[in-house]
């Protein structure tokens, strides 16, 4: 009975050492997609009101949990409650980053995470991530017809992008050495913006979707200067996409800029600036949800030296391959419109999961060995190597924590309009809005299932 109060007590200890982070029943013998099954398939299924209803009050901590509140929010047009959620994001970001290197809760945490799970460790969210916060702050600035505020969004999330590209330079760099060996064509936005031209490699690293909606919020705000700088960056991301080619041959032209402006035109065509009499209209459409990431477990034996047998469960996650989700083509003014995409954001979640691999099977490896040390001072017969193999299957659980309410795909569109009234139908139902003549307006829409939500502002003169 002795040696079974020790075991208990050694397993216990472990737990206790991660108490001060996200120690909780769930966390201990679960992980956070499964906890978030009901959350999820709300979102993906477009009921937004059911989404708000399944958030759990505390899982991963105050980054990740208001990552997940402020993104279902603004899906359900709470559009004042999910900016303070994602401020209160933002916060807990600057208190993680502000910490020094190595403190003592977080030795404490790392140390009880290393006998149980990964999921008692401090969430430290992915770049692709901090992009997202920043661009969905930034977005909620437009909303609230902010623009100033919305720059300083887009100032913040572009430091996200230089720290994230500088920090896979190498690779990157190595990409594009092995796409010019093929004899491919190089990308002109690579060469504009001094980017390596990394093809899919940049494109899971650098996010399309926040460098246009930067290029074109600067461009709204008068500032050509910053807009330029953005579009060329978008087009090293996503140097098919038609609307990020209009936007830099028009500010090109506006600036000037004839060197660029004739490799611009000869490799996409002439620049055209808004025919007078005219309007514009821009659409930018998320899509789906972001693939969840799943568990993967295998039990593994290990036999000591006097032929007892200890089990232990290595868990990892990872993605499955799901098809992405169809949608009908949105029509303006009753016409289909041509999207062109902008970000896919499994390809990126899908990367940073890759960078982190290594790590995650090194404290597999790391844990198995602690384990074991733990069970070889505590089980001393049979009776406690069952008890032990049992807590070990339990408690060994995948780390799936991402932002898994984010968009699964990004796309924009626009088209040339008359002025007046306008008409953007999404699944059979019909928003309208007015637009002057000589001016742009933006249309922000995400869709889920059958649902949609959707708003729009006037950029002026562009």
């Amino acid at each position: 009975m002795r040696r079974r109060i020790q075991l208990a007590l050694a397993i216990t200890s472990a737990s206790v050492l991660s108490a001060c982070a996200n120690f909780s029943a769930g966390n201990l013998f679960s992980h956070y997609s499964a906890q978030n099954q009901a959350l999820y398939q709300s979102v993906k299924t477009g009921q937004y009101q059911q989404a708000q209803q399944a958030l759990n009050e505390s899982v991963a901590g105050d980054i990740l949990d208001n990552f997940e509140k402020g993104r279902v929010a603004i899906l359900n047009q709470d559009y004042s409650n999910g900016k303070s959620f994602l401020e209160k994001s933002d916060q807990a970001v600057r208190v993680q980053q502000d910490k020094a290197t190595i403190s003592i809760s977080d030795t404490a945490t790392s140390v009880g995470s290393l006998a149980v799970n990964d999921n008692l460790n401090i969430y430290r969210p992915a770049d692709y991530e901090l992009g997202f916060l920043h661009l969905y702050l930034g977005l909620s600035y437009v909303h609230d017809n902010d623009l100033e505020g919305a720059l300083v969004e887009m100032r913040r999330a572009n430091q996200v992008q230089e720290r994230a590209r500088k920090e896979r330079e190498a690779e990157l760099e190595s990409a594009q050495k092995e796409m010019t060996s093929q004899g491919l064509s190089p990308n002109l936005g690579s060469v504009l913006a001094n980017y390596p031209d990394a093809g899919k490699t940049l494109q899971s690293v650098q996010n399309g979707y926040l460098f246009y909606l930067s290029a074109l919020l600067y461009e709204a705000s008068g500032d050509l200067n910053g807009a330029y700088v953005d579009y060329r960056r978008a087009l090293a991301v996503a140097p098919d996409n038609q609307q990020i080619i209009e936007g830099t041959k028009r500010v090109a032209k506006r600036l000037g800029m004839s060197q660029d402006l004739r490799l611009l035109e000869k490799r996409y065509g002439a620049a055209e600036l808004l025919p007078q009499g005219k309007s514009r209209v821009i659409i930018i459409e998320e899509q789906g949800v972001v693939r969840a990431l799943d568990g993967w477990k295998q039990a593994l034996p290990i036999f000591d030296s006097k032929g007892g047998t200890a089990w232990y469960s290595m868990a990892l996650p990872y993605y499955r391959d799901t098809p992405k989700q169809a949608f009908s083509p949105m029509q303006l003014n009753h016409q289909n419109l041509s999207d062109s995409a902008l970000v896919d954001v499994d390809a990126m979640a899908t990367r940073d999961l890759t960078e982190r691999m290594p790590a995650l099977i090194l404290r597999q490896a790391l844990r198995v060995v602690a384990k074991e040390q733990l069970r070889r001072q505590a089980a001393k017969d049979d009776v406690g190597n069952l008890l032990f193999n049992v807590w070990n299957t339990l408690t060994e659980q995948p780390d799936t924590r991402s932002w898994l309410t984010l968009p699964e795909q990004v796309n924009s569109a626009s088209r040339i309009v008359a002025p007046g009234q306008q008409v953007v139908t999404v699944d059979g139902k019909d928003y309208s809005f007015d637009v002057a003549e000589g001016r742009t307006a933006l249309v922000w829409l995400s869709r889920q299932g059958d649902n949609s939500t959707i708003w729009h502002k006037q950029l002026g003169r562009l």
